[in-house]
């Protein structure tokens, strides 16, 4: 019977569960679990541990939270331990090639596009933002670049047409897991070999920005659309009702004749349970949920019952912009 592999795991998010469990499930042992530090989150600001943390916890493996991971004594704990795989999901840092040397088979990387496309930090939202109808995900042998490294294995993934990040999100994580745990068996039984990544079709995905949260009624309704899903549910893509800072979700194409729905970009073209109806800069989009800044988020039918929106109102008038009488 052959020796079980020594695995360094490291990763943070949601996105990196089920590729941890997948490892703590297979024949090999995670020796350790490397995540970011302890954040402050909601309202009250209570130190809350990331999700790989409560993993490896319950699982009674050695988690190390380092503030940097290119500092020397992380690098010298990650060295002692003699892994045979460095294995990284959304780990959150740049990790320098010192590190990648430390494991005697390889450091391996789950990334949630198919490379050399979308290379970065929010590779996920990017596919949405940009209207792809596929994304997918690939196990790659990491360097020091930023995504630059061979691939190992790749699968395409559908993007459904009103799919949010955080749906797409979640299947990604299952894929990827799968995918992780089919290239270290590949890999040990020397099926799998590094293939470069091609130097056309590269693109990057940088972090999302607050600036970019704001919704502009003047572009056409599919990228609205775009943009509010691949927000949701976070940080979530905003415009201003009455001046109110209001959060959108869960759009859908007003498809047919829209020729009678008509009006300045960001109008209220009617207010129903099914959704409010807004025109845009070219179609007419639909919004199934909304959130007013200070509630919570719900259905459109729930949000007319206490707050009536008349046909015509437009959305994106700023605090600023709000006359007095208003």
């Amino acid at each position: 019977m052959e020796e079980p592999l020594r695995i360094v795991f490291m990763g943070t998010p949601e996105f990196a569960v089920p590729s941890l469990k997948g490892l703590l499930n297979s024949p090999d042992k995670v020796i350790a679990v490397v995540t970011q530090p302890d954040r402050p989150r909601g309202r009250g600001r209570k130190l809350q541990p990331p999700p790989v943390k409560v993993v490896a916890e319950q699982a009674g493996v050695e988690v190390l939270q380092p503030v940097k991971a290119s500092s020397p004594d992380f690098i010298e704990k990650i060295r002692s331990l003699a892994p045979d795989f460095l294995v990284v999901a959304a780990y959150g840092q740049i990790l320098k090639q010192e590190l990648l040397d430390v494991p005697k088979i390889m450091p391996i990387n789950v990334h949630g596009s198919l490379l050399p496309k979308y290379r970065g930090a929010a590779p996920i939202q990017w596919a949405i933002l940009n209207g792809e109808k596929e994304t997918g995900v690939t196990i790659m042998k990491m360097d020091a670049g930023m995504d630059t490294g061979p691939i190992l294995l790749q699968k395409a993934i559908p993007i459904g047409e009103e799919e949010s990040f955080g749906e797409l999100y979640k299947r990604m994580a299952e894929v990827g897991a799968q995918l992780l745990l089919k290239a270290i068996e590949g890999l040990k039984r020397g099926e799998i070999i590094p293939v470069p990544q091609p130097e056309e079709g590269v693109t990057y995905a940088p972090f999302i920005t607050k600036e970019m949260c704001l919704i502009d009624w003047s572009e056409p309704a599919w990228k609205i659309s775009c943009l509010i899903r691949a927000l949701d549910p976070a940080p979530g893509a905003y415009t201003f009702l009455e001046g109110k800072r209001l959060r959108l979700y869960k759009p859908f194409l007003v498809k047919g004749d829209t020729a009678s729905l008509n009006g300045p970009p960001g109008t209220v073209l009617s207010a129903a349970p099914n959704g409010l109806i807004v025109s845009t800069g070219k179609g007419v989009l639909g919004i199934r949920e909304v959130q007013l800044a200070g509630k919570k988020r719900m259905d459109v039918s729930s949000f007319i019952q206490g707050r009536k929106i008349r046909p015509g109102t437009l959305l994106g008038v700023k605090p600023s912009e709000v006359k007095p009488s208003e």
